[in-house]
């Protein structure tokens, strides 16, 4: 297809013609903190962050959440963090290499996706995923955010392409 966009990869330099994953390095509330409390209070790897403040110790994993393209046959794939509490977060470091651990937690999105102003943070079911992949993360349908209608209706090819540029023009 000769007309079908191409991306440069961030992590590998390459020209890839397929849709990128979306990829936040960091949780919202890590990339807000100060060089200083980035470095005292946070701990931070490519798939858990842990930032303790003196009232609170806040807890984050790394999933996918995979975004619907109507009219293509390829889906839009996020790298987004959530929050979980501390029962979860201890579950799913204590099974982070058990390749056959399968449950799902509670958690909230982490993540302001572009395009979408986030007065609150989402409320999101993480899902584990066989072969120790990263968990799926899913939204609430329940919840009512432009996001969430977009997540269950799909946005079109498109829609996915302005996101895929807009993340890339801010990395």
């Amino acid at each position: 297809m000769p007309n079908q966009p191409k991306y440069t990869c961030t992590n590998c330099g390459q020209e890839h013609s397929d849709f990128p994953a979306l990829a936040f390095s960091s949780p919202d509330n890590y990339h807000s903190l100060s060089p200083h409390a980035k470095e005292t209070i946070a701990e931070i790897t490519s798939d858990f962050c842990v930032i303790q403040h003196p009232e609170q110790t806040d807890l984050f994993i790394r999933g996918v959440l995979i975004q619907k393209v109507i009219d293509h046959c390829e889906n839009l794939e996020y790298g987004v963090w959530v929050s979980l509490s501390e029962k979860s977060f201890d579950d799913y470091s204590e099974n982070y290499h058990n390749e056959n651990h399968e449950t799902s937690y509670f958690g909230w999105l982490c993540n302001d996706i572009p395009g979408y102003e986030f007065e609150d943070s989402i409320p999101t079911t993480v899902f584990t995923q066989i072969g120790n992949q990263r968990p799926e993360i899913v939204p609430h349908d329940d919840f009512d955010h432009p996001f969430v209608k977009d997540y269950y209706n799909g946005i079109t090819k498109a829609e996915a392409e302005r996101r895929i540029e807009e993340m890339l023009k801010s990395s």
